[in-house]
């Protein structure tokens, strides 16, 4: 029996029955198992078209064209699959540096605000202390104030107090020195008086 006898459903049995561990295989191996499912899918084309080669079977010639071209689209198919998979994959690394960026950017702004925030309560501190040392200090000059002029007004009030007492005591003598007066005359008129009595009755 010679290719020419054999019947085009023999050809396409036999290439089912040799695809099947083929497919298997090309299951297993590394990569994109359809790959290996296009490459197989040219070779059973070629294997076709040599068949009908021949046996000047014109259709089946025709069977293994179309399996050609489907098996084209498939690989092109894959090749902009892949395609798109590295787009995805530049897209979904750019996106990540740019978030990574942004996340970046965001914790620096939120050093920068913490920062701003620290100095602020940093400089409102010092504020509030300048505050409470003028206070203090304002409130112990009005006391450092307010003691001199208590001083100066108990010192008055001990001048005026002696310059009483002082007057009160001048009262004192010319009030002693005005009885003594008194006194001197009465004793003078007194004396005078008797050395009177005394002449008349001499």
């Amino acid at each position: 029996m010679t290719l020419r006898t054999i019947p085009r459903a023999a050809v396409g049995g036999y290439l089912k029955a040799v695809r099947v561990p083929l497919d298997r295989a090309a299951r297993l191996l590394p990569g994109d198992p359809e790959a290996g499912e296009v490459t197989l899918d040219r070779l059973e084309a070629a294997v076709r078209d040599a068949a009908g080669m021949a046996l000047g079977d014109e259709e089946l010639r025709h069977d293994a064209h179309l399996r050609r071209r489907a098996a084209a689209e498939r690989e092109r198919a894959l090749r902009l699959r892949a395609e798109a998979r590295a787009t995805a994959q530049r897209a979904d690394a750019d996106l990540d540096r740019r978030t990574e960026a942004a996340e970046s950017r965001r914790e620096s702004a939120e050093r920068a605000a913490e920062q701003r925030r620290k100095q602020a309560d940093e400089r409102r501190q010092a504020e509030e202390r300048r505050a409470r040392d003028a206070e203090r200090r304002r409130k112990e000059a009005a006391a450092k104030t307010a003691a001199k002029q208590k001083a100066a007004a108990d010192e008055r009030a001990k001048r005026d107090r002696l310059a009483a007492l002082d007057d009160e005591a001048r009262a004192l003598d010319e009030r002693e020195e005005a009885l003594t007066a008194e006194d001197e005359s009465r004793r003078l008129r007194d004396a005078t008086a008797r050395a009177k009595a005394a002449r008349k009755t001499v």
